[in-house]
């Protein structure tokens, strides 16, 4: 797979997802939990316009350069120890409406299909692009972590909608 075909399967991964969690946000009915798939959203957003400049700097020189990309979203290193943290304290399962549970459940087949993708990218893109894809397995992976957080929340792990113990946002 060459750097152009690398970036259209990207930018066609990030907005699946981004519709994905904009529509689960307007249908989710607790404003917290609006709150999260919101947050995925916009991060998702922001993966699909700097997926989208890079594209347009490689039209325009043929290169790409490897410039930061920013997340809303703490690391999967942190979700998982503050969720092993939550787990200690609270118990029980925390009621949920309808289709929560489906909803992180697609969310986070959809994650570990993108992580898979930006994985593949990485151990077969010529080295030269691999920096480009490096940073976005790096966060879909703290995606999968995020969504498999709430996930165990839902079975009583951790925390939902109605305690807030830490904030996805940085």
């Amino acid at each position: 797979m060459d750097l152009m075909e690398a970036l259209s399967g990207a930018i066609d991964y990030e907005i699946k997802i981004r519709d994905f969690y904009a529509d689960c946000a307007k249908q989710i009915t607790h404003p917290k939990g609006q709150r999260v798939f919101a947050i995925l959203a916009r991060e998702e957003q922001g993966h699909v316009e700097y997926l989208k400049s890079r594209m347009t700097e490689w039209k325009a020189g043929g290169a790409v350069k490897d410039t930061e990309l920013p997340t809303l979203l703490p690391p999967a290193e942190w979700v998982l120890k503050e969720s092993k943290k939550l787990a200690n304290r609270v118990n029980g399962a925390q009621e949920v409406t309808p289709g929560e549970i489906d909803f992180l459940k697609e969310a986070l087949a959809l994650e570990r299909k993108t992580s898979a993708f930006y994985g593949e990218l990485v151990a077969t893109l010529e080295p030269a692009h691999r920096g480009l894809f490096e940073r976005f397995l790096e966060i879909e992976n703290g995606h999968v972590a995020i969504v498999q957080a709430e996930i165990d929340a839902l079975a009583g792990h951790g925390h939902w909608f109605d305690f807030m113990e830490f904030s996805l946002e940085k």
